[in-house]
């Protein structure tokens, strides 16, 4: 093997026009049709890279075991992946429009440093099985970090209801104040959305573990290729069974998972309007640290949420995404080239949850409420509905209680007596925090 890694130079002959599938005696094909057939994919290849790597090595595991390559060649190949990985991490492997895309970059780097020996890495696997298989292990690895984010947000949200289980503030319906309630149940209305969020994650990462590799074009190959073997080695738990099923899945997984994206970024959505609302001067009732917040180029006074302004916009970029690869899937059977296009909104969707949610732990760290403001801003007729409930437990019918006390001046109950007696379940005097523990401790 050739030792050393293949600079710049070394490559310079394979330029924009060089394609694996081009012999030396063909015309070489026009620039500007390359450039538009390759797109951004270089671009967005190079998030993928890593995880190509890992499926070009599974399937030479695969090869090896069906004697295509002998043992001493699967070493050979193991050594000059190790090397391009470490090589594509530290910088000195650089993919960019020498190559086509990212799997032709590998091929023609085995190919550098191996020679003839190189060109057998791509034998029984199609482009289409190798970029199911590269953004499949993208969409798997991916998930499973932002699973740990979730899990951090709610492990930040957790402690700081039970801080605030005694701290009053408004509850609002219609954006109008309705009833006395306390920062925790408004906290927790979060918490266990984002545990709905998990519960689908967890679901969804369930449906990805399987492996596409081998089912090349759609049609299968002439090779007994052992596909248990490549799954396990790239830790897929099943096999993606139907070739067919396999290509069809292109752009139908990434949805999936998109879709997966705008749910937690709707619930960050509401709970960044909540606190945009409750962070104006009319509201009054939290502040956030100077660390996460910027000034005005002009005015002085001013102290602006933008961090949490963008996080409200975040899934306008997930729910582009999501319209970009739904308006590709009106297609036929098979592998289309259409589906190239579905590769860019499925980073880019991912790219800003992951951003999104590894900011809000902090953000929650930042937020000082201004507990005499919300106290003061729960005014007495917002304890009607608990005016009408005393009437009912001393023997007066719902309705008539509910019209009695629309027309009650004195009110006897307090804002304190209205959350000492919301016993139900999930109300401020029984909040359920142990079965909120218990539920994420069994997603985790």
């Amino acid at each position: 093997m050739n030792n050393d890694i293949m600079s710049n130079e070394s490559m310079s002959n394979k330029g924009k026009q060089s394609v694996l599938w081009s012999s030396d005696d063909e015309s070489t094909i026009n620039d500007a049709v390359m450039q538009y057939l390759a797109g951004d994919d270089v671009r967005l290849d190079q998030a993928l890279l890593l995880y190509d790597i890992q499926g070009t090595w599974a399937h030479l595991v695969g090869l090896a075991e069906i004697d295509i390559i002998t043992e001493q060649e699967l070493a050979q190949f193991s050594a000059a992946l190790k090397d391009l990985k470490i090589a594509y991490v530290e910088k000195k492997f650089v993919l960019d429009q020498r190559f086509e895309d990212g799997h032709s970059a590998i091929e023609f780097y085995l190919t550098e440093q191996l020679g003839d020996l190189g060109k057998k890495a791509h034998t029984g696997r199609s482009r289409n099985d190798q970029v199911l298989t590269c953004l499949r292990l993208f969409m798997k690895d991916q998930l499973g970090l932002l699973k740990h984010e979730v899990v951090a947000v709610i492990e930040a949200l957790l402690p700081l209801a039970e801080q605030h289980k005694n701290t009053l503030m408004p509850g609002y319906t219609h954006l109008q104040r309705a009833m006395p309630t306390t920062v925790a149940v408004w906290l927790l209305g979060f918490v266990e959305s984002l545990m709905d969020d998990l519960q689908h994650l967890n679901h969804l990462m369930s449906l990805l573990d399987s492996s596409p590799l081998g089912t090349a074009a759609g049609f299968g190959v002439p090779l007994p290729l052992v596909r248990n073997t490549s799954a396990a080695t790239m830790g897929f738990s099943r096999l993606q069974v139907n070739p067919v099923c396999a290509q069809n899945s292109r752009g139908k997984y990434e949805l999936m998972t998109l879709h997966a994206l705008s749910y937690l970024m709707s619930d960050v959505r509401r709970f960044a309007w909540d606190l945009s609302l409750f962070m104006t001067s009319e509201f009054d009732f939290i502040k956030l640290a100077s660390s996460h917040t910027t000034g005005s180029s002009i005015m002085p006074n001013k102290n602006n949420p933008d961090v949490v302004e963008l996080m409200r916009a975040g899934l306008s970029v997930v729910e582009g995404a999501v319209q970009q690869t739904q308006s590709l899937m009106s297609l036929p059977s098979g592998y289309q080239r259409d589906l190239q296009l579905s590769k860019e909104p499925l980073l880019k969707g991912m790219e800003m949850t992951r951003k999104t949610f590894a900011l809000l732990p902090g953000l929650l760290q930042a937020m000082h409420f201004n507990e005499a403001q919300m106290k003061a801003a729960i005014t007495p007729e917002m304890m009607t509905t608990d005016q009408a409930m005393h009437k009912v437990k001393q023997g007066q019918s719902f309705r008539n209680a509910y019209l009695d006390s629309k027309q009650d001046e004195d009110l006897i109950i307090t804002a304190e007596q209205s959350i000492a007696e919301r016993v139900s379940l999930g109300g401020a005097a029984n909040l359920g925090l142990e079965l909120l523990h218990e539920r994420l401790a069994f997603l985790v």
